[in-house]
C-alpha cells in the first residue's frame, strides 16, 4: 500500500491502523474446485457495473470472489467487511485504501475521512464518489460480508457510492442477505448482475472433484446421492467428506442433510466431532472465540504446548479455515464453522468463553493491539476493565475520526453502568457532544459530572477530573456568565500551568470576562491561552483566540486587524486540516463581515455560503461561540438587505439566548440587531440564505437514498417533521423534487459536488 502519515496499514493490528488483511483476498487453497463459467460470466466486458453475490453460510461467495481476483489481469480493490466497520469513517477509509492501491484518490478524501466534524453524506461519500468515477483504469472493487453491516450510515454510503461506478469497472457486493442497494430498481434497469444460490451450488462433477480432492474415494451412485442429499451445497459436502475422511458411514448420514443451518449443526456436533480426539475437539471449539487467530495467540489462550502446530496441521488439512494472509500467519474459522463451534462450546464447557475471551485480551495487549483486547473484554463483559481501555483509545480514535465507534463504546459502558466511576469517560462525552453540536447529549453528560462530583461526599478526590468538570461547565454555561467565569477561574486553577489543558481553560477564562465587559482582563487571559496553545500545538484553541481577539479588534473598529486576525484563524485550521468543525464557522463569519464592510460583496457572499454547511454546530452546546459568529452572519445579510436570511438567523440566536439567557453583553448585542431588523422595510422572500439550521442538517441527507420515513428514523424526527423540511427547502431553493434540490445545493456550494 501507498504510505500516507496516517491512517497507517498494519497486518498484526496496531491501535486503530487499519488491518492490511482486510485489504487482500484470501488465497485460494489448492484443491478448491474452480468456478470457471461464474468467472466468466462475472468477467465478460460487457458486465453490468453492480455485482450482487447473495447466499447463505457455505456456498463458497468468497472463493468464487478470490478465483476471480486471483485469476483475472483486472485490477481488484478488496474489502473484506467485519462488525468493526459498523463505523462509516472505518467502512470508507477501508474503501479509500483499496481504491487508493489501484489508482491514487487523493488527500481530500483521506482529510474527509480523518476530521471528526466531517459529514459521511455531505463530504466523505462525495469525495470518495468522485474518486471512483475518476479511476483512469477499471477497478473491481469487491466488498465481500456486507450482511455484517448493520449501520445505515453505513449501508446508505454503499447505495450512494454504487451510483460512482464508472463504466468498465464494477463494484461487487457479496453477502447473507441482499446488498443495500436498490436491488428492484437496479433489476428492472437491467443495471445488476445477480448470483445466488442455485449459481452457486455445485455441480454433480464439481461435487466428486471436491470429494476426492479431499481424499474420500465414493462410487458414482454414492457420489450422485450425497449430491442429492446436500443439494450441491459446497460446505455441506465438505462437511460429509470430513466425516467420511474420519471414518464415518455414509449410510448413517442424515437424508435431509442440506442448506438448512439447524440441521447442519445437529450433524456437525453429533456426527463430524465425534469421530475426532478430545484434544482437536477442544482446541476447534476453545479456538473459536477468537475473530482471527495466530499461532502464539492460540497458545495462550488455550494455555495448551502445542497448539500452534495444530493450527499449521489444521491450515493445511482443513478448507473451514480461511487464510488472511499470504505468510500463512494468521487464520479464521469459515463464519458458518465458527457458529456451531460456538454453540457447541457453550453445550460442552458452559461459561468457558469469557474466561477464554480475557485470555485473548491479556495476549492482544501485551502484543499493542489494545482495540482487540476492548472487543474481547467486551464480549466477556469486563465493564470495568472496557472503561479503562476507552479512556486509553478515545483521543486516537477520535483524531482518526472514528465518533460513531467511540458513541458504540459508550452505550455499551452506558448500559451496563460502567460510566459512574469514570469521571473523565463522562468529560470527554460531554467534549465530544458539543463539538458535533449536540446539545441535549452534552447536558446529560454535564449531569452525570455532576452526580459524580456532588453526588457521593465519600468519592476520592480528583483534581484532574474536577478540574474537567469545571471547564466543561464553563463551556456551556448553564447558569449564566458569572457563574461561568467561576468556573473558568476554578479549572485554570485545577490544571497544571503550561499543560495542554490549561490553555482552552484559559480560553474559556477569557471569554466570560469579555462577556463581563472587562475586555482588557479578558485578552490577557487570552494571551495566555495563545500562548500555551502554541507551545504544546492545539489548533483549535489557537483559532479560536484569534476570533476572539478579531472581534475585539472590530469593537475598537479596527477592522483591517479585525480581517487579519480571521484570516489567520481559518489558516491554521486550514493547516491543520479540521475545517469540517464548529470552529471554523467563527473565522468565516469575521471574514464574511469584514470584507462587507471594506466593499468587496462577492467576497462576503462567498464566505456566507461557506459558512452554511457548519451552521447545524452552532448550538446552545457551546452558546457564546454560535451567539457571536450568528451576530456577525446577521450585520452581513442586513447589509445586503437580505432580509429574510437576517430573520433566520435571528430567530437562531434568540433560540439559543432562550436556553442560555444569561450571555451578558451577547444578550445587548442580539437587541440591537432585534431593532435594527424592526426598521428594515423591503422585499423578503426566502432563498437559500435563509433556510435554517434544521433544514441545513437534513440537505446532506437528501443526496442518500433514504426515504422520508428513513430519514425520519435516522434524525429521531417524525416523517411529517421531516416531508415539510424538505418542502421548505425546494421553496426556498427554487426546486420542484428532491433531485432538483441537491443540483441546486451542488451549484451554490451548500453541498460538494
Amino acid at each position: 500500500m501507498r504510505e500516507r502519515p496516517a491512517p497507517e496499514l498494519a497486518a498484526g493490528g496496531l491501535t486503530f491502523d487499519l488491518v492490511a488483511s482486510k485489504l487482500q483476498h484470501p488465497p485460494v487453497r489448492p484443491g478448491t474446485i474452480c468456478r470457471t463459467a461464474l468467472i466468466q460470466r462475472l468477467a465478460k466486458e460487457d458486465a453490468c457495473r453492480i455485482v450482487s453475490v447473495v447466499a447463505p453460510a457455505g456456498y463458497g461467495k468468497t472463493t468464487l470472489l478470490a478465483q476471480w481476483a486471483e485469476g483475472s489481469d483486472e485490477a481488484f480493490a478488496w474489502v473484506s467487511v467485519d462488525e468493526g466497520d459498523n463505523d462509516p469513517k472505518v467502512l470508507l477509509t477501508y474503501v479509500a485504501e483499496a481504491l487508493d492501491a489501484v489508482h491514487p484518490v487523493g488527500d481530500r478524501v483521506f482529510d474527509a475521512l480523518a476530521s471528526p466534524g466531517s459529514s459521511v453524506p455531505g463530504s466523505v461519500v462525495p469525495r470518495l464518489g468522485l474518486a471512483l468515477s475518476s479511476m483512469t483504469q477499471p477497478v473491481v472493487l469487491v466488498l465481500d460480508d456486507v450482511h455484517l453491516l448493520h449501520s445505515r450510515e453505513c449501508r446508505d454510503a454503499l447505495s450512494v457510492l454504487a451510483d460512482h461506478v464508472p463504466a468498465g469497472s464494477r463494484l461487487v457486493l457479496a453477502g447473507r442477505s441482499e446488498p443495500p442497494l436498490r436491488v428492484a430498481r437496479l433489476r428492472v434497469e437491467g443495471r445488476i448482475t445477480e448470483v445466488g444460490p442455485r449459481d452457486l451450488s455445485l455441480t454433480r462433477q464439481e461435487a466428486a472433484a471436491l470429494l476426492r480432492d479431499a481424499g474420500v474415494m465414493l462410487g458414482e451412485n454414492e457420489v450422485t446421492a450425497l449430491h442429492r442429499q446436500t443439494e450441491g451445497w459446497p460446505v455441506g459436502l465438505y462437511l460429509a467428506a470430513l466425516y467420511l475422511r474420519e471414518g464415518g458411514s455414509l449410510e448413517n448420514q442424515t437424508p435431509s442433510f442440506g442448506g438448512d443451518d439447524r440441521l447442519v449443526s445437529e450433524y456437525f456436533e453429533s456426527e463430524l466431532l465425534a469421530q475426532i480426539s478430545k484434544r482437536q475437539r477442544e482446541f476447534l471449539t476453545r479456538t473459536a472465540v477468537l475473530e482471527r487467530m495466530c499461532g502464539p495467540l492460540c497458545e495462550a489462550v488455550l494455555e495448551l504446548p502445542g497448539s500452534a502446530a495444530m493450527l499449521a496441521k489444521l491450515a493445511q488439512s482443513n478448507l473451514l479455515l480461511v487464510p488472511l494472509d499470504r505468510r500463512g500467519q494468521w487464520y479464521r474459522y469459515h463464519h458458518l464453522f465458527r457458529d456451531m463451534l460456538l454453540a457447541e462450546l457453550e453445550q460442552l464447557e458452559p461459561g468457558l468463553s469469557p474466561v477464554l475471551q480475557r485470555r485473548a485480551a491479556s495476549w492482544c495487549q501485551r502484543y499493542d493491539s489494545p482495540e482487540e483486547a476492548l472487543d474481547y473484554h467486551m464480549a466477556a463483559g469486563d465493564v470495568e476493565v472496557a472503561a479503562g481501555l476507552v479512556e486509553e483509545l478515545w483521543v486516537p480514535a477520535y483524531q482518526r475520526g472514528r465518533v460513531t465507534t467511540i458513541l458504540r463504546w459508550l452505550r455499551w459502558l452506558e448500559d451496563r453502568g460502567g460510566i459512574g466511576g469514570h469521571p473523565m469517560l463522562a468529560a470527554s462525552a460531554c467534549s465530544l457532544a458539543t463539538d458535533l453540536g449536540r446539545p441535549a447529549e452534552a447536558e446529560r453528560w454535564a449531569d452525570a459530572l455532576d452526580r459524580w462530583q456532588y453526588g457521593d461526599a465519600a468519592r476520592p478526590d480528583n483534581p484532574y477530573a474536577e478540574a474537567w468538570a469545571a471547564m466543561l461547565r464553563a463551556v456551556l454555561c448553564r447558569r449564566g456568565v458569572e457563574q461561568m467565569r467561576a468556573d473558568a477561574d476554578e479549572s485554570v486553577r485545577g490544571f497544571p500551568m503550561g499543560s495542554a489543558e490549561v490553555s482552552p481553560a484559559f480560553l474559556f477564562q477569557g471569554i466570560t470576562r469579555i462577556l463581563c465587559g472587562d475586555l482588557e482582563g479578558g485578552d490577557a487571559s487570552l494571551e495566555d491561552a495563545l500562548r500555551v496553545a502554541e507551545e504544546v500545538e492545539i489548533p483549535e484553541v489557537i483559532s479560536d483566540v484569534l476570533f476572539e481577539r478579531s472581534l475585539l479588534a472590530m469593537a475598537r473598529d479596527d477592522w483591517m486587524q479585525a480581517e487579519a486576525l480571521a484570516g489567520q484563524a481559518a489558516t491554521v485550521l486550514r493547516q491543520a486540516k479540521i475545517e469540517d468543525v464548529y470552529a471554523a464557522a467563527l473565522p468565516r463569519a469575521i471574514q464574511a463581515r469584514t470584507t462587507w464592510h471594506r466593499g468587496d460583496v462577492q467576497a462576503a457572499r462567498h464566505h456566507l455560503i461557506r459558512i452554511q454547511r457548519l451552521r447545524p454546530l452552532l448550538t446552545y452546546a457551546v452558546p457564546y461561540f454560535a451567539v457571536q459568529a450568528l451576530t456577525q452572519l446577521t450585520h452581513v445579510h442586513l447589509g445586503l438587505a437580505d432580509l429574510a436570511g437576517a430573520r433566520t438567523l435571528l430567530r437562531e440566536i434568540d433560540e439559543v439566548l432562550k436556553r442560555r439567557p444569561g450571555l451578558g453583553t451577547l444578550v445587548d448585542e442580539a437587541e440591537v440587531l432585534r431593532a435594527q431588523l424592526a426598521k428594515q422595510r423591503g422585499p423578503s422572500a426566502p432563498g437559500a440564505s435563509a433556510l435554517t439550521d434544521a433544514e441545513l442538517r437534513l440537505l446532506p441527507l437528501l443526496t442518500t437514498h433514504l426515504t422520508f420515513r428513513e430519514l425520519g428514523a435516522e434524525m429521531f424526527l417524525s416523517t411529517n417533521t421531516v416531508k415539510s423540511q424538505a418542502v421548505s427547502i425546494y421553496r426556498k431553493l427554487g426546486a420542484t423534487s428532491r433531485g432538483q434540490a441537491v443540483a441546486r445545493s451542488r451549484e451554490l456550494g451548500l453541498l460538494e459536488r
